[in-house]
């Protein structure tokens, strides 16, 4: 399906997704890399020593989800934009996403904004609370969304104004 779609399977998502009892913890990085290529800046990137690869680059990243501090700085290292951070701990009803974003114009904190699954489809309305610009570029946007779809969101789309 991946291959065809570019939309993961639900076994692929499963796979990448960390264990319920960590999600409840705090912000954790979820690793949608689903195919195996050389690539390992994240590992380099990580200061915690959370994640890694093994004797072979074309392998997935392994997250150590007991060292991760959700800090997003594998993802603001990602070149291909498949690292999320996922703090389902943020309050009762929503869940904070971080999220690479690589489009202008760049959203504004306290704006209200799309949400959008892994389709690309408009799945709710999110509050953005940080825009975070780094020095290699990436942007990562803060966003709240329901709780009940922070496996779900991985975009967002700036409302047009009218």
């Amino acid at each position: 399906m991946l291959e065809q779609t570019g939309v993961p399977t639900p076994a692929d998502i499963n796979s990448a997704l960390p264990a319920s009892e960590r999600l409840s913890h705090g912000p954790v990085a979820i690793f949608e890399c689903f195919q195996n290529i050389p690539c390992n800046p994240c590992v380099d990137a990580c200061p915690r020593g959370a994640i890694s690869i093994g004797s072979d680059i074309n392998e997935r990243p392994v997250l150590d989800e007991s060292k991760c501090n959700g800090c997003g700085i594998c993802l603001a290292h990602c070149p291909g934009l498949s690292i999320f951070v996922v703090d389902c701990s943020y309050n009762t009803d929503e869940s904070l996403v971080k999220l690479p974003y690589e489009y202008l114009p760049l959203p504004e904190a306290g704006q209200t904004v799309d949400a959008l699954n892994r389709k690309g489809e408009p799945v709710a309305a999110a509050q953005v609370k940080r825009v975070q610009q780094n020095i290699n570029k990436t942007t990562i946007v803060w966003v709240t969304v329901p709780k009940t779809l922070a496996m779900d969101v991985r975009g967002i789309a700036i409302r047009k104004e009218g």
